[in-house]
């Protein structure tokens, strides 16, 4: 009986905005830690004895975040890479498929990417009682034990015991108004609903295809008609094939299956958990100085309390304020009280919609083969810096509506224009007009930085014509 982490990397973390942006959501950003979340994740699970090959559920254009993260670790995944985000109910069957294939007795341990448990003793031993209740066919989930009334979780409540360990399910109730919230925990039989499941891949898929037949259907038929591709570093690539998995209802694994089935159980958890949702939950598990703030980077503080500041660019220096949650990133400034950091959200749909790209795109913006940062931009011209990371390339493309410059500050790239190719070194440029065909590549074994400046009437992204590309893209 083999057992499976699985890991789910959807999402796009808009209630951590500025630091977390739709291009580079927050299982990938790092926070206050040498690790992301997600890798956090990733140790955790793959840390209880009996793990094998852990899958990891994102959509494809994370890939390589993913894929840098795992790198960064140096473990191998099988990575299944949605086409659309579906929600959890579809990305889980996809794990519980692939895993099956495996083992028709497999068990999965699924994990959203981006919770902080501290505590791994009693994760884990949690983890051994929920795979005892899944060996028996129980579909297993967590309850947190809460410390207080939260508006911002979900709720369990647990019913018959099972064993000393576990209890059937009652019923789930949704995020709840403050005072439903306050009433639930004086009752003492409810715990926060923390996204954690343990179960038999067969069980699971079993009741998804008697309770969400749909979903089922699809997640099998595109896998089946999918590709699967295995990398030399022990990655396993499976992307399922769009247009039918572009067909799949959207619904999450509660609404799907957990509510409907009778084979689910909860296996209390009594430790330090939070979902990251928020600036707030950064500002409960943070180390707090004496004045009851969590800092960091450059801030100086004075007559200042019960603060969480995150600086990432520059000096910030407050007075006379409490109860903030101030986040600074190179382009964007957050500024809120800790009671309402989760209406971020506002902020960043009014942002959509008058198309900042804030909303979307990080200052730093990181791409499968490197990143670049924007220096200067005016009406017709913008001027970014480049990092390719060894052994990687650009796509070859052309652009309609802009000509390039490209100067050499680091390294040595290979650059390719037209028929024209040609090894550069620093403190050369080479001039790419409009529409002509080109290329960097990094053969070295060091990081290439060039400073590329655009000209032309227009400079968005989507003016890249990606004729061949190692990534997969568009």
């Amino acid at each position: 009986m083999s057992f499976f982490p699985v890991i789910l990397c959807g999402g796009s973390g808009t209630r951590l905005w500025p630091l977390s942006r739709t291009a580079y959501p927050k299982q990938f950003v790092k926070f206050d830690s040498d690790n992301t979340l997600f890798q956090q994740t990733l140790e955790r699970s793959t840390s209880i004895v009996g793990a094998l090959k852990p899958i990891v559920v994102s959509n494809k254009s994370h890939q390589h975040f993913v894929r840098q993260n795992l790198s960064d670790l140096n473990q191998s995944a099988t990575l299944i890479m949605e086409p659309e985000a579906k929600n959890t109910a579809p990305a889980i069957a996809l794990a519980a498929l692939a895993a099956f294939k495996e083992d028709p007795e497999a068990i999965l341990l699924v994990l959203p990417s981006d919770h902080v448990i501290k505590g791994q003793d009693k994760f884990q031993e949690a983890v051994k009682y929920a795979i005892d209740l899944a060996k028996a066919n129980f579909i297993v989930t967590f309850g947190i034990v809460p410390t207080g009334p939260e508006t911002g979780f979900g709720y369990i409540e647990k019913g018959e015991a099972i064993n000393e360990n576990a209890y059937k399910v009652e019923q789930f109730v949704e995020k709840p108004k403050l005072e439903k919230a306050k009433e639930m925990i004086d009752r003492g039989s409810f715990y926060w609903n923390s996204g954690m499941f343990v179960f038999k891949a067969s069980t699971f898929l079993g009741e998804l295809k008697r309770y969400a037949p749909e979903v089922y259907k699809v997640a099998l038929d595109s896998l089946e008609q999918g590709q699967i591709d295995i990398q030399d570093e022990g990655l396993t690539l499976v992307r399922p094939r769009a247009d039918v998995f572009g067909n799949c209802p959207s619904d999450s694994i509660d609404y799907a299956v957990m509510e409907k089935t009778q084979k689910v159980a909860v296996v209390p958890l009594d430790l330090d958990w939070s979902d990251m949702g928020a600036w707030s939950s950064f500002y409960q598990l943070g180390e707090k100085d004496k004045d009851g703030n969590v800092i960091h980077g450059e801030v100086f503080t004075h007559s200042t309390q019960n603060c969480y500041i995150n600086s990432t660019s520059r000096l910030i220096a407050t007075v006379g304020i409490d109860n903030l949650a101030i986040v600074e990133t190179k382009d964007a400034l957050f500024i809120s009280s800790l009671d309402r950091v989760q209406e971020v959200k506002q902020i960043v749909a009014k942002l959509k919609e008058f198309s900042m790209v804030q909303a979307d795109l990080p200052p730093v913006v990181r791409r499968p083969w490197g990143s670049y940062e924007s220096l200067a931009v005016g009406s017709q011209y913008q001027t970014k810096r480049i990092i390719v990371r060894p052994g990687e390339q650009l796509s070859l493309q052309l652009h309609h509506h802009r000509s390039e410059h490209w100067t050499v500050v680091e390294g040595n790239p290979e650059i390719t224009v037209g028929d024209n190719t040609k090894t550069y070194y620093p403190n050369e440029s080479v001039y790419i007009p409009k529409e002509s065909v080109h290329r960097l590549t990094n053969r070295t074994c060091q990081n290439v930085t060039i400073i590329e400046v655009q000209c032309g009437d227009y400079l968005g992204e989507d003016d890249i014509v990606r004729l061949e590309d190692k990534y997969f893209r568009n």
